[in-house]
């Protein structure tokens, strides 16, 4: 294992940040797996699981069992972890400037494409190793002058020519789901089976530019900007919710490792064989049909269903009492789906998002994510 420490730039005099880098296999080998926890400061599942992978990944490392290159980084966001407001974690926003710390990534497609357009050729491994240094090239070019816009810069650098990409955050109660491009719902099938995901949702944009989409995107941009080449997703790139913000155990992060691990495998980066593949506990559905459920009102919630709850339209999941009235107003999912987040926090004000149904009926447009 190789260690690595990247300082990022002081936010005021006397401050330091820096990134932990570990770096496992053949330096440069492919294929080349990239891993980050806690991109979100305040989620912190995923820095369990990368504790115990880091410690698998040494012992097949001196096994000599690695054929590819895993880069893992333990905790993706040193400036959120050392946020707090009042003795509350702040970890998802940037107090600096509101800006969420997982959108606004660099967009590099623009800058790409002049690189490659009279470049490309017929052969598709020899497109893919000009688009990566293109896309190298113009992220090195981009202007990152807050310490944020660094951050981003650093992690993208890290992970822009990887062939795999899992960011690894948690939602506030949760069960285990993730996100990708439509298009690579088959290659994250097996993982979403290991893992046990009960939802994978899946959407060309999801909009404001996350990390799994800056790294993966790219791709499916030039291929349909170019179909008369043969382009690659030679980058697959997901989210994992792993569970909720309270789902912090060694049980939970031992056995998500494990199910990495395995995927590895399955991905060429590990001499071993390949794993049994448990029956699916999803249906891939788009990001678009997924229903945010929000209130109109202040008051206190009580979810009325659990999660994993299927929910038929115009079911009933939650109340929220005000304590003034002593009224309780009952809150509907419009298309129903599997009921698979709630909010952690139960108090109540107008426009706040409680819960997320995975549906197959709505059409949503603009931003889907949550902001």
């Amino acid at each position: 294992m190789r260690e690595e420490r990247l300082p990022l730039p002081a936010a005021a005099p006397g401050t330091a940040h820096q990134l932990t880098v570990l770096r496992y296999g053949p330096p440069a080998a492919r294929p080349k797996a990239y891993l980050h926890a806690a991109l979100h400061a305040d989620e912190l599942p995923g820095i369990v699981v990368l504790h115990h992978l880091r410690q698998t990944l040494a012992q097949l490392e001196e096994a000599g069992r690695l054929r590819g290159e895993v880069v893992a980084v333990p905790y993706a966001n040193p400036l959120g972890l050392g946020q707090r407001l009042l003795g509350t974690p702040i970890g998802r926003f940037s107090l600096a400037d509101g800006g969420n710390f997982n959108r606004h990534f660099p967009d590099l497609f623009g800058a790409v494409l002049p690189l490659v357009r009279d470049h490309l050729s017929t052969e598709a491994d020899a497109n893919v190793a000009l688009i990566r240094q293109a896309a190298k090239d113009a992220l090195a070019a981009t202007e990152a002058p807050t310490v944020e816009q660094q951050l981003k810069r650093t992690l993208l650098a890290l992970a822009l020519d990887a062939d795999l990409v899992l960011d690894l955050h948690c939602d506030g109660e949760a069960l285990l789901h993730g996100y990708t491009l439509t298009d690579l719902a088959p290659a994250f099938d097996p993982l979403a089976r290991l893992l046990g995901l009960r939802a994978l949702l899946l959407a060309d944009e999801s909009g404001d530019t996350p990390f799994d989409e800056a790294c993966s995107r790219l791709w499916l941009q030039l291929r349909q900007a170019l179909p008369q080449h043969p382009i690659p997703l030679a980058c697959a790139a997901a989210t994992l919710e792993l569970r909720g913000e309270a789902n912090v155990a060694h049980d939970w992060g031992a056995a998500d490792a494990q199910a990495i691990v395995s995927f590895l495998a399955l991905r060429g980066l590990i001499d071993a064989p390949a794993p049994a593949l448990p029956a699916a506990e999803y249906a891939p559905t788009a990001l678009a049909a997924s229903e945010p459920i929000h209130v109109a009102q202040p008051g206190v919630i009580v979810f009325t269903r659990p999660l994993g709850a299927t929910l038929a339209p115009g079911d009933v999941l939650a109340d929220v009492i005000d304590p003034d009235s002593g009224r309780a107003t009952p809150v509907a999912t419009r298309a129903g789906g599997l009921l698979y987040a709630r909010c952690a926090n139960r108090l109540a004000w107008p426009g706040k998002r409680i819960a997320k149904v995975a549906g197959t009926t709505l059409q949503r447009t603009g931003k889907l994510l949550s902001p």
